[in-house]
C-alpha cells in the first residue's frame, strides 16, 4: 500500500521557515457517518488539511449545514431535485460554493486535481465509479464502502496502481490489519511471512437468539447495533453477518491473500479490531476504544499518527476479552459470502447486488429477516456473469438486482411486517 501524499511546501514570507499549504480533501458520503466522522477529525486539523469537496446522493439539508461550516470550493448531490434545494440555500446564505448535480457529479468531485484525499464513504454499488476515479488519478483513496472493492477489487487495485494512487482501508478491521502489516507492503500483494488474518465480529443484535427468534426479527431490531452507531443498511449486513462476509472478501483482495487464510472470529467487546498471525507464531492484534475516528485518523495522516478525539482504552476497565467462532447456521450469509469469494469473477458482485436488494426490501418491511440469505442464495445458484471489465461486471450486478427482485416480488420469503423508521 506504498504512495506519497502530496503537500505543498514554501517559504513563510515573514521568517523563511518551510511551511506547508493544508492538504485539500475530498468527502464523499460526507452526510453519513463515515462522513461526519471524517469531518470531525479534518476539524480538528484545520492548518493541515482543507475540505475542497463535499458529496452525497440526497440529504441537502445536513450538506448545507456542512458547506457553511467547512466552505468547499464544490459540493455534490446525485438526486437533482435535492440539489435545487441546496444551490437555493447555499445562495440565500452567501456561501460561495459550486454546486454540481448527477451521479456523474461525485466522479467529478473524486479527480478534482486541489484535493489529492479522497474519502470513499458513498454506500453500496453507487460508491463503485467514484471510487474507480479517485484511483485513476492518483489520490490518497481512503475506502469505507466495501462494495467498490467487492464488485470489482482486482479492477480497482489495477486502477490504482496505474494511477499511482494510495489505498487505505478505513473499515475498522481492514485499518487494524493495515496497522499490524509489514511496512511497505503494496496492495493486492501478500507479503512473505504472514500465515492467516483474522477479522474480529461484534456478532451484531442477534449474537445470543435462536433461529426461531433470528427468523421473526423485526428491521427496528436489526437496526440496533450493540456497540457501532451506523446507518440503516449496514446495520442489517451487521445483524446478518453479511457485513463480515463483505470484509472476507475485502479483505482477501486487498491484502492478496487466498479466501482460506481470512479467518472470522466472534469478539463481542469490539476492542480487538483484528489480527494478523506469522509464521513464526506470532499474532499481532490492533486494538482502541470502538469509534471510526481512529481509522479515519489514521489514514488522514498516515504514516504518522493524528489526535482523533477519541478516548483512550482502559484495559482493566474493559476486563475479559472473548472470542468465539461464528454460527454459519443462523447467519448463514458468511458462509455464503465465503463461496463467492472462493468462487472470484462475478459471484462477489452477484453476492452484493441480492444483498442490496434484499436489506432494501426488510427494511420497507417487504422481506422477513430470513429471506434475506434465502434470496442471496437463490439468486446466487441462477445469476451468471464475467467480471473482465467494468461493463461486463455492472451487467453481472444488474441481472443479480432484477433476479432478487423478481423472488421477493414472489412473497416466497415473507414480509416484516414492518418498516425501520
Amino acid at each position: 500500500m506504498a504512495g506519497r501524499s502530496r503537500v505543498v511546501v514554501h517559504a513563510c514570507r515573514i521568517c523563511g521557515a518551510a511551511v506547508s499549504d493544508p492538504i485539500g480533501v475530498c468527502v464523499l458520503g460526507s452526510t453519513g457517518t463515515i462522513g461526519e466522522n471524517t469531518l470531525d477529525v479534518l476539524a480538528r486539523h484545520p492548518q493541515r488539511f482543507r475540505v475542497v469537496a463535499l458529496g452525497a446522493r440526497r440529504d441537502h439539508a445536513k450538506l448545507f449545514a456542512q458547506c457553511q461550516r467547512f466552505r468547499p470550493d464544490y459540493a455534490a448531490l446525485v438526486e437533482p431535485e435535492a440539489a435545487g434545494h441546496l444551490e437555493q440555500a447555499l445562495r440565500t446564505a452567501g456561501v460561495p460554493t459550486r454546486v454540481l448535480v448527477g451521479e456523474g457529479a461525485l466522479d467529478t468531485l473524486a479527480a478534482l486535481p486541489e484535493a489529492p484525499y479522497v474519502m470513499a464513504g458513498i454506500v453500496g454499488a453507487a460508491g463503485l465509479a467514484s471510487s474507480l476515479a479517485a484511483a485513476r488519478a492518483g489520490k490518497r483513496l481512503m475506502i469505507a464502502n466495501k462494495e467498490p472493492l467487492v464488485m470489482a477489487g482486482p479492477m480497482l487495485i489495477e486502477a490504482a496502481r496505474s494511477g499511482g494512487a494510495t489505498l487505505l482501508p478505513i473499515d475498522s478491521e481492514h485499518n487494524a490489519i493495515f496497522q499490524c502489516w509489514p511496512a511497505g507492503a503494496r496492495t493486492g500483494e501478500a507479503p512473505k511471512g504472514v500465515r492467516r488474518i483474522l477479522l474480529t465480529a461484534s456478532g451484531g443484535p442477534f449474537v445470543d437468539w435462536t433461529a426461531e427468534q433470528i427468523a421473526a426479527a423485526t428491521p427496528e431490531q436489526a437496526c440496533k447495533h450493540p456497540k457501532w452507531v451506523m446507518g440503516r443498511k449496514i446495520s442489517v449486513d451487521s445483524a446478518t453477518l453479511m457485513n463480515k462476509g463483505l470484509e472476507l472478501i475485502e479483505a482477501r483482495i486487498l491484502f492478496g491473500l487466498e479466501t482460506a487464510q481470512v479467518e472470522v472470529v466472534v469478539h463481542r467487546q469490539s476492542l480487538v479490531h483484528s489480527l494478523v498471525e506469522y509464521v513464526d507464531g506470532s499474532m499481532l492484534a490492533q486494538l482502541s476504544s470502538p469509534d471510526m475516528r481512529t481509522p479515519i485518523a489514521y489514514a488522514l495522516g498516515w504514516p504518522e499518527r493524528l489526535e482523533s478525539g477519541v478516548q483512550s482504552l482502559d484495559l482493566a476497565r474493559a476486563g475479559l476479552l472473548q472470542f468465539e467462532p461464528p454460527d454459519t447456521g443462523r447467519f448463514p450469509c458468511l458462509a455464503l459470502a465465503r463461496q463467492a469469494s472462493m468462487a472470484g469473477g462475478a459471484a462477489p458482485a452477484i453476492l452484493n447486488a441480492a444483498n442490496e436488494v434484499a436489506v432494501a426490501a426488510f427494511l420497507e418491511g417487504r422481506l422477513n429477516f430470513s429471506g434475506i440469505p434465502a434470496v442471496i442464495e437463490a439468486v446466487m445458484n441462477q445469476a451468471a456473469g464475467s467480471a473482465s471489465d467494468l461493463d461486463s461486471v455492472l451487467a453481472a450486478d444488474a441481472r443479480a438486482r432484477v433476479a432478487a427482485q423478481h423472488l421477493i416480488d414472489s412473497g416466497r420469503f415473507g414480509a416484516s411486517g414492518r418498516r425501520a423508521s
